[in-house]
């Protein structure tokens, strides 16, 4: 039946096929699809390697979670507030030291993630958007979306068409209770700040602040201090002036950190800023899984604009594998 061919023969044949009749745990394991919600509630798609590092994140993140508390429990619930010098001399040295020791720890610890349970009261306190609701009377949210409420403007249609578009199939988000709410926080920013009015971009930040924000009044506030003291001036107005001037700033960033990079692109005749716009303008939340985006989210409230430069530029920069 064989012919000439031994049984040792035929076993080594045989055995040469077994990669080819047999796949690898691992080749088995990267064509396995799993999909599950993240902690944001969005669907995640991916192998189960991938879900192997996703859960390894997770831990680092715990493991941030419980140096957090234990800061908590040895300098207070609130420690992080004191992180500044004042400019006066009634401060003795210890405190200016306490506060300087604080500041870095700080710094590092929010580039290392803040905990998603306490995200919200961090970044209400340290972007700014607790001293400027402070300003106003604490009726003003609500008395801005009672007296807007069933106005019609240019900007009031334009988020009623996005409103389906933003994050379609969200569990909360994709609901007519989850369109209202983001309504109320776009409508009454736009009646707030007339020359920004309302610019396609704001509705992924604002959505995404209302899942980590937990109220609407809050996400206002935050989309509030964003636009108005974090990110450069004039970035979402009518003609994206900001915007504009952001895109050239960061081209000439890529050709100066990446010029091998910025060379190749310029070979293929490819404008950067085909893609590094929607990056700027929803803080990547379009682009990044949303664990992530808030992870670049934490440094921004707490440094400032420059961070967006520095995570596009380090997305050049990853390898494709």
């Amino acid at each position: 039946m064989y012919g000439t061919k031994s049984k040792i023969d035929l076993a080594f044949e045989y055995q040469s096929q077994v990669a080819v009749l047999r796949p690898s745990i691992h080749s088995r394991r990267a064509n396995l699809t799993v999909k599950f919600q993240d902690l944001y509630g969005f669907t995640v798609e991916g192998n189960v390697d991938d879900v192997n590092v996703l859960n390894e994140v997770r831990e680092k993140v715990r493991q941030q979670g419980r140096v957090w508390w234990a800061l908590e429990a040895s300098k207070g619930a609130n420690w992080y507030l004191h992180t500044t010098i004042g400019q006066g001399s009634a401060l003795t040295s210890s405190l200016k030291f306490s506060a300087l020791a604080n500041a870095i720890t700080l710094k590092k610890l929010i580039r290392k993630g803040i905990p998603p349970v306490l995200r919200p009261k961090i970044w209400f306190s340290l972007s700014g958007a607790a001293k400027k609701k402070s300003t106003v009377p604490d009726s003003y949210y609500d008395d801005l979306t009672k007296a807007v409420e069933g106005k019609v403007t240019p900007a009031t249609r334009q988020i009623d068409h996005d409103l389906p578009r933003t994050f379609p199939g969200h569990p909360w988000l994709d609901t007519p209770e989850g369109h209202a709410a983001l309504r109320r926080v776009l409508v009454a920013y736009s009646f707030r700040d007339s020359d920004v009015g309302y610019c396609q971009g704001l509705n992924y930040v604002a959505a995404l602040l209302l899942l980590v924000m937990k109220t609407e009044e809050d996400a206002f506030w935050m989309l509030a201090v964003l636009l108005e003291n974090v990110l450069v001036n004039d970035c979402y107005t009518n003609n994206l002036s900001g915007c504009h001037v952001e895109q050239r700033v960061f081209k000439d960033l890529l050709v100066k950190k990446c010029p091998r990079i910025a060379t190749h692109l310029e070979a293929l005749e490819f404008d950067v800023s085909l893609v590094t716009t929607e990056w700027f303008l929803c803080l990547f939340s379009k682009s990044l899984p949303s664990e992530t985006t808030l992870r670049v989210w934490d440094v921004i409230f707490y440094e400032g604009a420059k961070v967006i430069f520095n995570v596009a530029l380090a997305i050049f920069k990853v390898p494709l594998v």
